[in-house]
């Protein structure tokens, strides 16, 4: 009999903090400019308390940072930690590229090296 290997907390890395999909949407939504939890409800059509919950998951893989306003918590990406999500991803383009190029020589009629 197979054992399940216990997953990771979604808490517990940038990894597993984006596999939820609401999540990268928040990040996406914060790419350009620092947002407040409001605007993020507003904007996502989500729920205040389902924005606020996402957002310290991503606040404490380090995905995003906070600042304080007057009452008003405001959110902004941190680059530095979004930096080896990217990098990882890269190798996959790195493939897809290959793979279309392969796709591209077959359609031209080149053979392959």
């Amino acid at each position: 009999m197979l054992k399940s290997m216990a997953r990771a907390a979604t808490t517990s890395d940038a990894f597993n903090a984006v596999a939820e999909p609401r999540r990268r949407e928040i990040l996406n939504y914060l790419i350009l400019q620092e947002r407040a939890v409001g605007d993020i409800v507003v904007s996502l059509g989500l729920n205040q308390s389902s924005v606020s919950k996402h957002l310290q998951v991503l606040r404490n893989v380090g995905l995003v940072h906070v600042r304080r306003n007057g009452r008003h918590k405001l959110y902004r990406t941190n680059a530095e930690a979004i930096k080896p999500l990217h990098e990882w991803t890269k190798q996959f383009e790195r493939f897809w590229q290959h793979q279309l190029n392969r796709i591209k020589e077959r359609a031209e009629g080149k053979p392959d090296p």
